[in-house]
């Protein structure tokens, strides 16, 4: 049965992901949010006819062991036979300098190779068109095979025997075979030499880019794996960063919470900006912000909650007949409806991560009164909206309310808007925008604070609490030794822990109530209690849900409360930088390490 047990590879233009035994379940060509033509995650391997995969099987198959090389995203998974047999392969995306640019292509690549014994195996390359509803077309080479899809010609180059490919024979593998996948482009050169050769290059720049980093001195391993994992996940082109790799891996099972996350959501924006500031990734960083910037100026003001990694604002959401779905739990759906929903707090987002433009003197972007006059506008739109009903950051599609952290972001817009415009010397705009802030943050003081439940609630005049809660502090409304934050911590602790996990909320939404945690609810209530100097539980609580990543080190969307078995999109971006940030506030200082 399928699991979230999957390596991920990339290098920032594609993504795939790679089961145990070696088979490439799921990649999508040419960017991430394109069509799957490798996709047996969604629709395992059943009979003979079924495609959708890369599968190096191994013939008299006993077990495999996988590993990432170490600092790199590039994997290596070992098939071990009952007679000693060990065949190695080791995929990855290039990612290199060459010629004065960056080389990072919409291409895989995958060496197979014997390490010992005499392997037989039999290469079965079935890659799918429209999300798994045909076969393509296929033309062949002296050197390659040509895939024809419906909008998309798949090119792959191989030293391997073409007739043995296409006939997918078992052979015997005494010398070391190469595949490179991806464009119907002719590869200039030979196929070992330049397999050889960009494994070697991408090894040495993602060495160098993890030497660049700037980490912790505790759980640096963990760290090193979520930044590289954060990097594959933003979009060169555009500097876009997805919230997952994969569409409709159901939050949990048979839930019917299965959503396509292959796109980029302004909230979070904040979360992803801190997470690469922490670590010194300034240009991914600046990417990043100049995405947003560049959204919220076409927007002209009204801003979706997600957008594509282009920058478009079309996702129009539907349902797929062509794939059963994650362990057969359906629905398989593109696209994603929230993009026309109402949500308030995308423009408090949008505001924060652009901040650092103006505070930060590594970026080399200009900020100045124009770029602030631009963030305005997204002021004004916060200030009109901090007191309206919206579907919130849970995207609620059956109800309406005015959630308190809509408001609260509402509330940052206003603020940051304040601290630019007193970095810029206009005092005029910055008085302003602290007198909207203030006339804010007495609304949500307010109406969004329960006597009764001694706590903020998720909504206004409601006494339901939610897990965005816990960033009172963390966002500057709430000064950590209010009592206000200590009291809604600890009343969310009573309410929404399960274990060691935090749920989101616990109160039925359109689909019923919710089994499984976010995990990102976690770290937020793991960097609330250091907040409260509450340190030593929030360490062991942080190596607790540490504890629950796959065994090459990546988290999903969500974990069942009890198994910790990870459910939801994956690998999940807003996960990994949870860790990120509550690692690098938890662990002891490099001067205290010796």
């Amino acid at each position: 049965m399928r699991d979230l047990e999957l390596g991920l590879i990339g290098n920032s233009s594609i993504g795939a992901l790679v089961d145990n035994r070696a088979e490439l379940v799921w990649a999508c060509f040419p960017r991430f949010d394109a069509d799957a033509q490798f996709c047996s995650l969604l629709r395992e391997r059943g009979g003979a006819d079924d495609f959708g995969y890369f599968a190096v099987d191994l013939e008299d198959f006993a077990h495999a062991e996988q590993a990432y090389a170490p600092n790199s995203p590039v994997l290596l998974t070992r098939l071990h036979d009952k007679h000693g047999g060990i065949v190695e392969v080791v995929d990855f995306a290039p990612r290199f300098r060459q010629f004065g640019r960056l080389f990072c292509p919409a291409q895989l690549v995958r060496i197979v190779r014997p390490v010992a014994g005499s392997p037989r195996v039999r290469m079965l390359l079935r890659p799918a068109s429209e999300y798994g509803r045909e076969r393509p077309r296929t033309t062949a080479g002296t050197n390659h095979v040509r895939f024809v899809g419906t909008d998309y010609t798949l090119r792959v180059t191989t030293d391997c025997s073409i007739t043995a490919v296409l006939e997918e024979s078992t052979f015997s593998l005494r010398n070391t075979v190469a595949f490179l996948i991806g464009p119907d482009e002719t590869l200039q050169g030979g196929v070992a030499e330049t397999a050889r050769r960009f494994h070697e290059l991408t090894l040495d720049y993602w060495h160098d880019w993890v030497r660049d980093l700037s980490i912790p001195f505790e759980w640096q391993d963990d760290i090193i794996r979520a930044a590289i994992t954060l990097k594959l996940a933003a979009y060169d082109d555009t500097g876009a960063v997805i919230a997952a790799f994969t569409t409709s891996i159901p939050e949990a099972p048979g839930s019917g919470r299965n959503w396509d996350y292959r796109f980029c959501w302004l909230r979070d924006a904040y979360f992803v900006v801190n997470a690469l500031n922490r670590l010194n990734a300034t240009r991914t960083m600046e990417r990043y912000i100049g995405y947003i910037i560049n959204v919220a100026s076409q927007a002209r003001g009204a801003l979706q909650p997600v957008y594509r990694i282009s920058g478009s604002p079309e996702l129009p959401e539907k349902e797929l007949a062509s794939l059963p779905g994650y362990r057969g739990m359906g629905p398989v759906r593109v696209g994603n409806q929230a993009a026309a929903q109402v949500q308030n707090d995308v423009y408090g987002s949008a505001v924060l991560a652009a901040t650092h433009a103006f505070f930060d003197r590594r970026l080399m972007s200009v900020a100045d009164a124009g770029l602030f006059r631009q963030l305005e506008v997204l002021g004004d739109r916060a200030l009109a909206a901090h007191d309206q009903p919206d579907a919130g950051l849970w995207e609620l599609r059956g109800s309406a309310r005015v959630h308190t952290f809509s408001s609260l972001m509402c509330w940052v817009a206003c603020d940051r808007l304040a601290k630019i415009a007193a970095r810029l010397g206009i005092g005029e705009r910055a008085r302003y925008w602290r007198s909207a802030a203030d006339g804010v943050h007495a609304v949500i003081s307010e109406r969004a604070w329960s006597g009764k439940r001694q706590a903020f609630t998720s909504s206004f005049g409601g006494e339901e609490l939610d897990a965005s809660l816990l960033l009172l502090h963390e966002l500057g409304f709430l000064r950590a030794d209010d009592p206000r934050f200590a009291s809604t911590v600890d009343a969310i602790g009573k309410d929404l822990r399960r274990g060691d996990f935090i749920f989101r909320y616990a109160e039925a939404d359109d689909f019923g109530a919710p089994t499984h945690a976010f995990l990102v609810c976690t770290f937020w209530y793991i960097d609330a209690l250091a907040s409260l100097g509450r340190r030593d539980e929030a360490r062991a609580l942080f190596e607790a849900t540490l504890a629950r990543r796959t065994r090459l080190g990546l988290f999903a969307e969500h974990a069942h409360p009890e198994t910790g078995e990870l459910w939801g999109n994956f690998p999940q971006t807003y996960s990994m930088v949870g860790m990120i940030n509550s690692a690098t506030r938890l662990s002891i200082p490099w001067d205290e390490a010796f």
